[in-house]
């Protein structure tokens, strides 16, 4: 008699970036530098040119697939950076990252489409709109540069807002509804702006626009957010829902978050953006053998000698 086992969600489609396939047998680890002297993580902040690109040597040896550079603080503590401002700080820094780095795939975290344009000589490969199309010409700047495209789920939150009193509803579900509702509208979009599916990536953007119940439904939702039938990105790294849950401060948020992200990879997440690269690669690529999609790299323990 056969038994039926309970099984992991059906994979989504690859994430295809600069020739790279990732997907639920490959899943890919997205390194953060962050150029900014005020990021919520010190450990991520680089605002010098050589200590950033030693620290991007150290991602990609640690396992890094993707590296994302930003040059402004998410929250609305530290200072205001206008669009010239933030140019400063990551155009340079992206032109010597692919000097030194050819063939990684870059991903620049902005929600402004004049900082994307001014870093297209750099070869961005993924354009990390955090702040959910607040520029609605950041996608269409996107395509142009024939790169992929990160939808993301804010709660309709300007940036740099912080989550204060926000409600989707009197049913703990209605959080997951309107993110799974905005990230199927903004993939739609991104693809209609000339972005092909397979570059486009939808993220539910945790802490973003929501306390951290909302956080932890949406996250236990991911199959929900797969099943829109894009890569699945989630950002976990030591965020604030983690601290909250386990009442950790930001450096000590690592346990907890490794947590989280063997839960959204067996839930079908793709791309997993994280400060603690080799830690992270370790969970995600023993989940994707739990689940199935990838073989161990050693299988000998117990085998037949030939």
């Amino acid at each position: 008699m056969s038994e039926t086992w309970p099984s992991p969600p059906v994979p989504t489609p690859p994430l295809v970036l600069r020739g790279r396939r990732f997907d639920a047998s490959a899943p890919a680890v997205m390194g953060i530098v962050n150029r900014t002297p005020d990021s919520f993580y010190a450990a991520a902040r680089f605002t010098d040119l050589g200590p950033g690109l030693d620290a991007v040597d150290r991602l990609v040896a640690e396992g890094a697939d993707i590296v994302d550079v930003g040059g402004v603080r998410a929250g609305q503590e530290g200072e205001v950076v206008s669009a010239a401002a933030e140019v400063d700080r990551v155009r340079p820094f992206l032109l010597a990252v692919r000097e030194r780095h050819p063939d990684l795939v870059i991903s620049l975290d902005t929600w402004r489409a004049e900082v994307a344009s001014a870093c297209a000589e750099a070869g961005v490969d993924l354009v990390n709109d955090t702040w959910a199309g607040a520029d609605p010409e950041l996608v269409h700047v996107a395509a142009e540069l024939g790169a992929g495209y990160v939808v993301s789920h804010t709660g309709g939150l300007p940036p740099r807002t912080d989550p204060v009193d926000i409600s989707y509803g009197p049913d703990p579900d209605d959080v997951v509804r309107d993110v799974v509702a905005t990230l199927a509208a903004g993939a739609a979009r991104a693809v209609a702006a000339g972005v092909p599916a397979e570059r486009v990536l939808v993220d539910p953007t945790l802490d973003f626009g929501k306390t951290t119940r909302h956080s932890l439904r949406v996250l236990r939702a991911t199959g929900a957010v797969a099943a829109l039938g894009y890569p699945v990105l989630q950002a976990l790294s030591r965020k604030d829902f983690v601290g909250e849950t386990l009442d950790l401060p930001v450096d000590e948020r690592l346990f907890g978050t490794l947590g989280a992200t063997a839960v959204a990879g067996w839930l079908g997440t793709v791309v997993f953006r994280a400060h603690d690269v080799s830690a992270t690669r370790q969970v995600v690529d023993m989940v994707a053998s739990i689940r199935g999609d990838r073989p161990p790299v050693l299988s000998v323990r117990g085998e037949p000698v030939r």
